[in-house]
């Protein structure tokens, strides 16, 4: 009688985990559908855990794998260049003795905040910015330093900062809550050329660990309209012709484009660019996106997205996006 009541217990106990198992495994599925499915909501930053990177309805965060396509977009996509390649401005290591791509630094209520005088004064937002004792500062000319507050859930992003005069001076600065779509003011430059913020149009190795990126990226074209598109909200140019892309536009990867035989990293970037596509941001070499450095990137794995050419992207009509 007594080994027969420890078998059945045995087989309770079997029966249990199996189910414990059975879950685990269901937890670990719906996690992974939750991430294909492009939600902002399933990757925050690690080091502020709770804090998304804007709301869902962003339209950073909204996917355009099924908007349709501009119909200015094959004399747009020429005007920036069919037969050129895209380049990951972003890495591993050093260039020029610089870490390779925009860095950004996570701060706290704690952090002392600083006064700032800027050469845009007046599209400049004049608050107290956080910048930390040994702040991060992209390399190259255009100094960019971007700052989340994990206490308040606010971006701070500021443009050639530099220290002058024994104080903190930078080009342009400007703040956004994170948990609001609010943009800048008509016409309003930011930390970027297009009044866009930069954080959340960056591919960041924390990402690519995880496997998605769930978000539009940032990238650069060297000539521009003298126009922009929402969520844009500033032009940095004084040419009109209508086959030059506005700031803010945005192109798409074209669904077509297989990108099974990429490395692992260069395929999830290229994934993003089907679901959720990439916004002009800035002038600078054309087809270049923006990434935060990192030692887990592969420079090898990067440098193959130079096989996709200018040819590979359509421009999407976003009409629908704006409010």
């Amino acid at each position: 009688m007594r080994g027969r009541v420890e078998k059945s217990g045995d087989t309770a106990r079997a029966v249990t985990a199996a189910r414990i198992r059975a879950i685990a495994a269901a937890a670990v599925a719906l996690a992974a559908v939750a991430c294909a499915g492009g939600s902002a909501y399933a990757l925050r930053v690690p080091a502020a855990p709770r804090c998304a990177v804007f709301p869902k309805t962003n339209p950073w965060n909204r996917r355009v794998d099924r908007l349709p396509v501009a119909r200015n977009s094959d004399m747009i996509i020429a005007s920036i260049g069919t037969g050129t390649g895209l380049h990951a401005d972003f890495g591993s290591g050093l260039w020029e003795g610089s870490p390779i791509g925009i860095p950004f630094d996570v701060v706290t209520r704690k952090t002392p905040r600083s006064r700032m005088s800027f050469e845009y004064d007046d599209e400049s937002d004049h608050v107290g910015y956080p910048i930390p004792k040994r702040v991060h500062i992209e390399g190259g000319s255009d100094h960019h330093a971007l700052l989340l507050d994990r206490s308040s859930c606010r971006l701070y992003e500021l443009g050639g900062l530099e220290r002058r005069g024994g104080r903190w001076h930078a080009w342009a600065g400007a703040t956004w809550s994170l948990r609001s779509n609010r943009v800048r003011p008509a016409g309003w430059t930011s930390a970027d050329a297009a009044g866009l913020p930069i954080f959340p149009g960056l591919a960041r190795y924390d990402e690519a660990r995880r496997g998605v990126i769930d978000h539009a990226l940032r990238f650069t074209v060297e000539r521009t309209r003298r126009a922009y598109l929402y969520p844009a909200r500033h032009y940095a140019s004084s040419l009109s012709d209508p086959s030059l892309p506005p700031m803010g536009l945005r192109v798409r990867l074209k669904a077509s484009f297989d990108v099974r035989p990429f490395p692992r990293q260069a395929r999830i970037v290229l994934v993003a660019l089907k679901r959720y596509g990439m916004m002009v941001a800035d002038n600078g070499s054309d087809w270049y996106i923006s990434g935060a450095p990192s030692r887990g990137w592969s420079n090898d794995q990067l440098h193959t997205l130079g096989r996709v050419k200018g040819s590979d992207f359509e421009v999407v009509n976003t009409s629908r996006l704006a409010p």
